[in-house]
């Protein structure tokens, strides 16, 4: 049975009608589900910007190209003058233990107190061998001859509290070799050795024992 063209036509319109509102519906829900993902990628990227740690993208917090300040940070104490303050370290510690028995404290000792801060302590310490051990020199015509290198870096500070500027301890192995009544002996011990800036230039303003070292080899002289 056939239906009256009328109804035909009526059938068409609401199965077109159907058709739009379908698709409408399928393109706003595209749409809003765009949306969606586009707002939690803004959310994701503001919360690894405002810890203050993540540079751009996201990156790494621990990545060195992206902390802020790197490109501005200087170092305490500049390579340069660490070498110019180990130069003074080695020096006084080698000298101190070069001398011989004709050595005088009038011309023996200012040498090496300019490299120091030159206070009471290291006035003491700035001094030949005295007592029975001068006598013993003396008396076998003693010399003793000195070296010593820095082992490492311990501590490098700048103290802003008290203001008392900046200061380098480093560990610096001195060495002796003794020759006396026809002997030579060598000794090395390892030393704490602190300078301080004064003035722009750097000197010693203490030393302590690190380690009590070696007596190492005893050989007659064969000169």
């Amino acid at each position: 049975m056939e239906l009256p063209a009328e109804n035909k036509r009526t059938a068409l319109l609401a199965l077109a009608v159907l058709g739009a509102l379908l698709a409408v519906a399928l393109t706003m829900f595209v749409v809003s589900d765009g949306d969606d993902e586009d707002g939690n990628g803004e959310k994701a990227a503001s919360t690894a910007t405002a810890d203050g740690k993540a540079g751009s993208g996201g990156e790494d917090p621990d990545s060195g190209s992206d902390e802020p300040g790197d490109a501005d940070a200087t170092p305490i104490v500049a390579l340069t003058e660490v070498a110019e303050a180990h130069v003074v370290m080695a020096k006084y510690m080698a000298g101190i233990n070069t001398y011989d028995y004709k050595s005088s404290a009038v011309t023996w000792v200012p040498p090496l107190l300019e490299l120091t801060t030159g206070d009471t302590r290291m006035k003491q310490t700035t001094a030949l061998p005295s007592g029975k051990t001068w006598a013993t020199c003396e008396a076998e015509q003693c010399e003793s001859k000195g070296t010593a290198v820095v082992v490492r870096d311990a501590v490098i500070s700048d103290d802003l509290v008290r203001d008392s500027g900046r200061t380098i301890s480093s560990l610096v192995k001195a060495t002796s070799t003794v020759t006396a009544g026809g002997q030579s002996t060598t000794e090395s011990n390892e030393w704490l050795v602190t300078v301080q800036e004064d003035r722009g230039k750097w000197v010693v303003s203490g030393f302590d024992i690190f380690g009590l070292g070696d007596v190492g080899t005893s050989e007659e002289s064969g000169e």
